[in-house]
């Protein structure tokens, strides 16, 4: 999983970037908040964020205010990271839209637990996302068999939005998971057998 770490102060995030990396992240750095928020705009922006409170430009908090507000749905984990370990601030980041909350000097391993719990959050509204998707798909085929479908009063086939005439089950099994099989009603398996009697 891609996962962006920002922070101005070199030796911290050289090793972050070192950790991530042994732990199989594809990582990608920047140097100061403005960097990061144009990480975090980008079409392929990774899905986790370790971001430090205090940076040139934006900081951290603004970040998470600004994705919040300007990305929409996409799924995105943010770690806080800082020096600061008073209540009212882990409060304050995560009311700006921070998701998790990490102390300076952190711990690797109450890092690399937190990733992991950030991984599971993204991996489910990814899963959400997906099935919303498909929902709204399921729905809009839905919407089109409901609608009024003009049929021939002969030959019963039905004529679809760009104005072809279709056999009905064609149709049918083009806009829905049913499938045919084809046999006579009573009606007219009589009438087929009368006609045979006839002919001969």
């Amino acid at each position: 999983m891609k996962i962006l770490v920002a922070d101005d102060e070199p030796v911290t995030r050289t090793t972050l970037v070192a950790m991530l990396k042994k732990w199989h992240y594809e990582v990608v750095a920047a140097n100061d908040g403005d960097a990061a928020w144009a990480e975090l705009q980008r079409p392929d922006a990774p899905a986790l964020a370790i971001v430090d409170w205090n940076m040139p430009g934006l900081n951290g908090d603004e970040i998470c205010r600004r994705a919040r507000a300007e990305l929409g749905q996409r799924p995105l984990h943010i770690i806080l990271l800082t020096a600061k370990s008073a209540l009212e601030d882990k409060v304050s980041g995560l009311s700006a839209g921070a998701d998790d909350f990490l102390t300076k000097p952190f711990n690797s391993a109450e890092l690399r637990a937190r990733l992991r719990v950030g991984e599971r959050v993204v991996s489910l509204q990814k899963e959400l996302q997906d099935r919303v998707i498909q929902l709204e798909e399921a729905l809009a085929k839905v919407k089109e068999l409901q609608g009024l479908l003009p049929i021939c009063a002969c030959c019963k086939k039905i004529r679809d939005v760009k104005g072809y005439w279709t056999q009905l089950e064609v149709y049918l099994s083009h806009h829905s998971k049913a499938e045919f099989t084809h046999t006579y009603c009573k009606e007219c398996a009589d009438k087929f057998l009368r006609e045979l009697k006839l002919d001969r």
